[in-house]
């Protein structure tokens, strides 16, 4: 089945006819529907598919020599997210799925035979769109949180992740079947860690920003790193009270707090973003208005930052601005202020053997994916990935990036040609093929 079949099969999944954007939030119905598409996709090419307890999944390609109950040694993984945030676009997480899919196919069809395993994952809940924390299902896959702590994240409606996992809660129907398991593969046996024996993982992505879209002839890159970044609540609290009644000198009103942060926010970040090497990025993009009425001053505001940076000290720099006006503003609203840090990754740097490796193996012959200038781009990414998790959990880890015509994300208006979504294919099915025919590790020793 070619790439653009996949993607018709799939692209209808979780699209909303009022906006064109995507509401594929985890373990929902439209997210387990993608689910479900994935595994038949990998079992209709033979791949033996596990999954653990958290909803993560990997198709595996296994060496024909490989099946004596072994375990898994210098596996190379590739994959990305089928999850979408509120309203996305259609390309990011699934087109590094079925980009994947259709490089084993490409391997098939020239004849190649891996010589170690090939496993496709997806990880679930990148975006954290529903529980609040970003690559969550690659973080409890690569032990980055401790479940006791995931078990108690909540939606919006205050279901509780632990109970969505354990089938306890209500809507459990849309809780896809392997959910509440240990790891366990097509015939039902444990089958242990899902990572162990993962060598390397190389992610295809759209590009999230306009590098690549502002050069002519550079359909796909390859990442050098992801910049500093959290997610910020910002509790404000005042005084709930009649909005005709109430004297405009007697308010505590904390929704006038919260509008002064989100304008010192955007002042602090313009402020340095270009400036030098520095980049700043500031965003306050969902609000919680409570009692929520039109005729009541608010009694409490909670909002929330998402900070980037080029850098640790940059980001904390951002972020101490930011806090600093938030309570100079409270103190004359008479409102009081409480910032929680949901979710802080620092700078992540990809493995530069391997992303070295992959520049030399598409270095032999850009013009294939539409690259003139005889280099593939590096280039780092303000947005964070499974890759980053992985990477900073001891795999050595790459990513491909192929070019977002608009540079928009995150939006409906996503977008990425055919043309440019193939040369992602032929570009990641050529490093993958160097990864499982030649298994040397990153370090360059030989595969055992």
């Amino acid at each position: 089945m070619s790439f653009e079949q996949m993607w018709h099969d799939l692209e209808p999944l979780g699209l909303s006819a009022r906006t064109g954007g995507y509401f594929r939030q985890p373990f929902l119905t439209a997210e387990r529907e993608a689910a479900a598409w994935f595994e038949e996709a990998a079992r209709a090419r033979g791949l033996g598919v596990e999954s653990d307890r958290f909803g993560n999944t990997i198709a595996w390609w296994d060496p024909v020599d490989d099946g004596d109950g072994r375990p898994r040694r210098n596996a190379v993984l590739t994959g990305s997210h089928l999850d979408s945030v509120l309203d996305g676009g259609a390309f990011d997480g699934p087109l590094g799925v079925v980009s994947s899919l259709a490089a084993v196919d490409v391997l098939r069809d020239r004849g190649v035979t891996p010589r170690v395993p090939l496993g496709i994952g997806v990880f679930v809940e990148e975006e954290g769109s529903r529980f609040g924390l970003a690559c969550l299902g690659s973080r409890l896959a690569t032990g980055r949180i401790d479940w006791t702590d995931a078990r108690e994240l909540r939606d919006r409606d205050g279901v509780a992740l632990g109970d969505v996992i354990d089938g306890d809660a209500t809507g459990a129907a849309d809780t896809a079947r392997g959910l509440g398991r240990d790891v366990l593969d097509d015939s039902g046996h444990q089958a242990g860690a899902l990572l162990d024996g993962v060598a390397c993982f190389v992610e295809l992505h759209c590009e999230q920003g306009r590098d690549l879209a502002l050069r002519e002839d550079a359909p796909v890159g390859l990442a050098s790193a992801i910049w500093p970044h959290g997610r910020y609540r910002f509790d404000f609290c005042g005084h709930a009270d009649h909005a005709g009644a109430t004297r405009m000198a007697d308010r505590h009103d904390p929704m006038l707090t919260y509008a002064a942060t989100s304008l010192a926010a955007d002042t602090a970040a313009r402020a340095r973003d270009g400036v030098g090497e520095a980049i700043r990025r500031a965003t306050f993009g969902r609000l919680d208005v409570r009692p929520g009425g039109t005729n009541a001053i608010p009694a409490r505001v909670s909002a929330w930052l998402d900070a980037r940076a080029s850098s640790d000290d940059e980001l904390a720099d951002l972020l101490g601005e930011i806090e600093r006006a938030a309570r100079d503003r409270a103190a004359g609203d008479g409102t009081s202020l409480d910032v929680t840090a949901e979710s802080v990754s620092g700078e992540v740097l990809f493995d530069p053997e391997l992303t070295n490796r992959l520049t030399a193996v598409l270095g032999t012959s850009p013009d294939r994916y539409g690259t003139q200038s005889g280099a593939i781009p590096v280039i780092p990414t303000g947005a964070g990935h499974d890759a980053g998790i992985l990477q900073q959990a001891g795999i050595p880890t790459a990513m491909l990036f192929v070019r977002n015509e608009t540079g928009v994300s995150h939006s409906p208006e996503e977008s990425i040609t055919t043309a440019d979504a193939l040369a992602g294919v032929e570009a990641l099915a050529d490093s993958l093929a160097d990864l499982v025919t030649s298994p040397t590790d990153v370090t360059g020793k030989a595969a055992r």
